[in-house]
This record gives structure tokens, C-alpha cells and sequence, in this order.
């Protein structure tokens, strides 16, 4: 079967399907969204409507949000990603605006909803309106301006400019990435991104409930440049991640130098999560960063207090736990401690470091008190301290991190502004007074 002749048909079937004209941006209660009209945000960037996945017959449609006036098909956000609904000439899904302040997908008949906003009824407006904005985030507002729900508050597999990936104190709860199933199909698939809820100050990439790829410990860094990417004959694209922390939460978001530029991050099916932006030249998507982007960053790759740089190599007072299998270049069984460690021992500072995960946070202390908790537990085999930006609901500004047991996921990062340095107990070392 010529699969490349396969793919180029399905392409062209759904840019056909797709609508080749647009309504305004606003869906209003009197005017519902049926297969073949769009709403198309103020800019013409963004279009929202129905299209079919590249992996079914026409007939099956999902609700989303894409990237309008590019030659492929970039879906960012679907509404019904777990369900479909069917297009023919008997039976025609409709999406409707309610007097409740609801966006309601709902089949031809009217009979099944397949898909709802969930406004609760503390929030109903009489007279409120759908709109798309230029930021690519489809809103319901209120006569008063309010608005009352947003997709940024819903991601599916893509995270954009402007969106915050937060997490908040109370509850623990945020929004996560959540990959396709498939190249075709929107359903959701087996990897996820967000905040980790244990510890609220890093970020995991899972594949399930196993983790593959972890950020360091947030450091209280507010802005810090993520990747750069410099075009022929243009100047550099920047990207710059912020993180934001207030008295109810924490949330991270993302901003470009230029504007113009199509970004994105997403999370593909296949377990990548990337930055990329849209090349109007060759008319592709140019991957910036990739992340694990190599099996040194993956979780855990080089196990327990081992190094990743560039190989895997044995934190200072540590040796192989096996030799032979080190001479192999299998890393999985770690690292042990050359000699045992006694309570008197002292502390080598470690620079430029990710720190471990399964840390034992602790909050409002000086690094003076940061090192004498970790020194007055024999357990304690190593601590971090970093002062946060204000409102941290888990304790104060400064953060201290203990470590009772193995080093997992630990990494270099040299001058990196998230790095730490880690305060690693060490046998035969003596004590500061």
C-alpha cells in the first residue's frame, strides 16, 4: 500500500471538509454552530469549529479550536475528544449558546448532549455571548464583560501564550496536557503533563502514573529564557517562561518576543513534549526544544545518586553498585556510598545541580536552620534551600528541601537559573562547627 499517497488523501479530504469561509468571532444564543461555519478570532489566527480526525470518515466530527490561514491542519483544543459526533444528512450536531451561560454540543435530534461547558447555576446571565479571542482561548462573557468559563482553564495537548498551567494551594487540582491517542485521534492518550500536586514546586511529564521526565524544583525564579531560536535573515525568536505564585496558587506561562509567531507547546502522542513555532517559509512546524531530549533526562534513567553528564557517573563518595553492569553501560542499579555515613559527617556543596525527587519540603527557614534540621537527622543524607517570590501558601518565602534515603532523578545544570546547589552529607568529611 503506498501510505504516503494515503496520508496526502486524508490531508486534502479534510482541508476540503474544512470551511473555506468564516463567521465573525461570537457565537450568540440565537445563532447556533453547525458543520461548515466557523467562528474565526479577531486577526484571523484562530478558528473554531467542527473538523473530522485524519483517522475516520467525515461523518464523525469533533468540536476544536485550530490554527487558521496555515497549510496543515494544527488542532489545539478539542471540546468532545472521547466522543464524536456524526454528520449526515438525517442528523446534524449543532452547538448552541443556552440561557444558562452554556456552550451544549448536542447531536441532530437534539436528543443526546454530548458535550457541555458545566457553567454552574451561580453564574447564569441573561444575555451572555461565545467569543473567540485573538489569544486562541474561546470565552463565555457575560453582558457585564465576566467571563465565566474559558477553554485556557481546559487544555487537551497544547499549552500557548498566555495560558497558565497552574495549580492551586486548597485543593491541589490544575490543568494537565494530555496527549492524543493517535497522529488521527483526539481521544486521550497515555501521557500527561502538569504540575506535580505532592509538591506543588516542580513539573512531570507521566505515562500514566509513571513518571518519564521531571522538572527541577522551582527556585523562585520569576522569568528565565527557555530556548532561543534565530531564523536566516530574521532576528532571534525568544522564549521566556514566567512563574507567578499568589495566595491561592501557582501557575506558570509562557510569552514570545514576537508576537507574530505562530508558538506552541505541546504534548505529542508519542510521550514528546515540544516547543514549536510555525515556519511560513517552508510551511512545517520547527521543533525549538524537546523534553526528555535525550535518555539522560529521562526520570530516573540513571537511578539512584548518579550523575547524567553526559553519561551517567556517581555522585562524590559514591562508586557503582555494580561494576560490571556500570561497564556496560547499564545504569539501572544506581550508586552506593563508598563508606557509611556517621551523624558527624559534614556537607559538600554541589553547585549547578537538579536536586533529587521524593524530597521532604519544608518552608519559613533560614539556610542556617535549613542545614542544622539536616544535620540533626542522621537520616538526612542531603538538603537545598532557595528563597521564593512572595505568597507561597506552603510556607513563606524561603524553601528548604531534606532528603532521608536514595537520591532519585538527580542532574547537573550548571548555570542554569533553576539549578540549586545541593548540600550533599558526605562520609570522612568534617563538620563545620
Amino acid at each position: 500500500m503506498d501510505w504516503s499517497a494515503l496520508n496526502c488523501s486524508i490531508a486534502v479530504l479534510i482541508i476540503l471538509f474544512l470551511p473555506l469561509c468564516a463567521s465573525d468571532d461570537q457565537l450568540v444564543s440565537s445563532n447556533p454552530l453547525s458543520p461548515g461555519t466557523t467562528i474565526v478570532s479577531d486577526g484571523g489566527d484562530f478558528a473554531f469549529g467542527f473538523f473530522p480526525s485524519s483517522g475516520s470518515t467525515p461523518s464523525n466530527l469533533y468540536l476544536g479550536i485550530w490554527y487558521n490561514g496555515i497549510s496543515e491542519l494544527t488542532v489545539l483544543w478539542v471540546a468532545n475528544r472521547e466522543t464524536p459526533v456524526r454528520n449526515t444528512t438525517s442528523s446534524t450536531p449543532m452547538l448552541s449558546l443556552t440561557n444558562t451561560s452554556n456552550l451544549v454540543l448536542s447531536d441532530g435530534d437534539g436528543s443526546r448532549v454530548v458535550w457541555t461547558t458545566g457553567v454552574a447555576a451561580a453564574s447564569i446571565y441573561n444575555s451572555s455571548e461565545a467569543v473567540l479571542l485573538k489569544t486562541g482561548n474561546l470565552i463565555i462573557r457575560s453582558s457585564n464583560g465576566t467571563t465565566v468559563w474559558q477553554s485556557f482553564d481546559h487544555p487537551t495537548d497544547t499549552f500557548l501564550p498566555g495560558m497558565k498551567m497552574r495549580i492551586r494551594y486548597r485543593t491541589r487540582a490544575g490543568g494537565r496536557l494530555v496527549s492524543w491517542k493517535g497522529s488521527g485521534d483526539p481521544s486521550p492518550g497515555s501521557f500527561s503533563y502538569g504540575c506535580d500536586p505532592a509538591t506543588i514546586i516542580q513539573m512531570f511529564l507521566w505515562n500514566g502514573s509513571r513518571p518519564v521526565y521531571r522538572t527541577a524544583p522551582w527556585t523562585g525564579y520569576q522569568v528565565k529564557n527557555e530556548y532561543q531560536y534565530l531564523m536566516t535573515n530574521t532576528s532571534a525568536i525568544m522564549i521566556y517562561l514566567s512563574v507567578v505564585n499568589n495566595d491561592k496558587e501557582t501557575y506558570a506561562i509562557f510569552s514570545v518576543s514576537d508576537a507574530s509567531w505562530r508558538t506552541r507547546l505541546v504534548l505529542a502522542y508519542s510521550g514528546a513534549l515540544q516547543f514549536q513555532g510555525w515556519n511560513n517559509s517552508s510551511s512545517a512546524w520547527v521543533v525549538f526544544g524537546q523534553w526528555p531530549h535525550h535518555g539522560c533526562n529521562r526520570y530516573g534513567y540513571c537511578d539512584e545518586t548518579v550523575l547524567p553528564v553526559p553519561t551517567c557517573k556517581c555522585l562524590d563518595g559514591f562508586e557503582p553498585t555494580s561494576t560490571e553492569e556500570w561497564n556496560k553501560g547499564k545504569f539501572s542499579k544506581g550508586c552506593r556510598q563508598k563508606e557509611a555515613l556517621r551523624c558527624g559527617d559534614g556537607f559538600l556543596a554541589l553547585p549547578g545541580m537538579k536536586p533529587p525527587d521524593k524530597f521532604v519540603f519544608v518552608g519559613d527557614t533560614l539556610l542556617e536552620e535549613c542545614a542544622a534540621a539536616c544535620r540533626r537527622n542522621c537520616s538526612c543524607v542531603a538538603y537545598a534551600y532557595a528563597n521564593l517570590s512572595s505568597g507561597m501558601a506552603s510556607g513563606g518565602l524561603p524553601r528548604c528541601l531534606l532528603w532521608v534515603g536514595e537520591l532519585v532523578d538527580t542532574g547537573k545544570l550548571h548555570a542554569d537559573p533553576v539549578s540549586d546547589t545541593l548540600y550533599l552529607r558526605l562520609a570522612g568529611l568534617d563538620a563545620v562547627a
